[in-house]
């Protein structure tokens, strides 16, 4: 509650009065506060000091006659609630909600309506993910003439397409999807099972760990070439955060992330832009920050 200062009147006698009263407003606000505390959580008999004083407060404080209201003026601000507009690079589809043209007929005069404007409303669309399968077809082919002569000729086919995996189904989508899910979002193959089984494909979690474990060595030459990048640079960023395992010998475990660079591309810097993730079972980083000779910037545990 604000007070109008421009509206406080100018006479002492009168001030003094309004300090009077607001003090009388205080002291009758105080014991209310305190009975209903005290009944909240005090005993029923209990008695405290002041209590045989909250019916006769009129005659013990004298106020003279009160001569000027005191305007108070209560200011709220209402802020209406704004929402965020969706990215306009999403794809997006318009739909028009128009009137019939009888309908666009005055009711009163018939004449024509005229358009006045629209309102328009943007509602967001989940889209399932979608699965399908690409079968590859090749065709195989042979020599007639030299079959007849009994000469044998090789059969011609075309070649598969490189795979990730091989004599594997899982494409590059796929993988990337398990992956993803798993090291970004945090779900665990089993879930990621019932996720599949739900639309009548039985993908056990043996199956998605042997396609990551497999996919981690297609990796290796990359993590080789980040981590050697990594140990040349003169200052490194490292920390780790716990994390917990499904049916792992140790309760917690430790991800440990080194990093050098900026968060955002810099043209003008030769340090390139590297986060390099490894798991370890304890807060020791030495696997991965051996060799290293410049400067760690870390917490302040010991490990390194």
């Amino acid at each position: 509650m604000k007070i109008d200062i421009n509206a406080l009147p100018n006479d002492p006698a009168e001030l003094k009065r309004l300090l009077i009263k607001q003090s009388q407003r205080l002291a009758f606000l105080e014991e209310q506060f305190r009975l209903a505390q005290q009944k909240r959580f005090g005993a029923a008999s209990e008695a405290f000091p002041g209590q045989e004083e909250l019916f006769n407060e009129a005659e013990e404080i004298a106020l003279p006659a009160e001569t000027a209201a005191v305007q108070e003026t209560l200011t709220y601000t209402r802020h209406k609630p704004t929402r965020k507009p969706l990215p306009k690079d999403l794809p997006r589809e318009t739909v028009y909600h128009d009137i019939t043209d009888e309908e666009k007929q005055c009711a009163c005069c018939g004449g024509q309506l005229h358009p006045m404007g629209e309102d328009r409303s943007e509602k967001l669309e989940f889209i399932p993910a979608q699965i399908k399968v690409i079968e590859h077809i090749r065709p195989k082919y042979a020599c007639r003439a030299c079959e007849k002569s009994g000469v044998r000729t090789p059969v011609r086919q075309a070649p598969l397409p490189a795979m990730l995996i091989r004599k594997g189904m899982a494409t590059s989508s796929l993988l990337s999807q398990l992956i993803t899910s798993k090291y970004q979002y945090g779900l665990p193959l089993y879930r990621q099972e019932s996720v599949f089984k739900q639309s009548g494909i039985d993908l056990s979690r043996q199956t998605q760990s042997d396609w990551i474990l497999k996919s981690a060595q297609l990796f290796a030459p990359l993590v080789a070439r980040f981590r050697e990048t990594l140990l040349q640079q003169p200052v490194l960023h490292a920390d780790e955060t716990p994390v917990n395992v499904v049916k792992s010998d140790k309760t917690t475990n430790y991800m440990w992330v080194y990093c050098a660079g900026t968060d955002a591309p810099d043209l003008r810097s030769n340090t390139p832009n590297i986060v390099l993730y490894d798991y370890q079972t304890s807060r020791s980083g030495r696997r991965l920050s051996g060799g290293f000779s410049g400067v760690l910037a870390r917490g302040w545990l010991s490990g390194l």
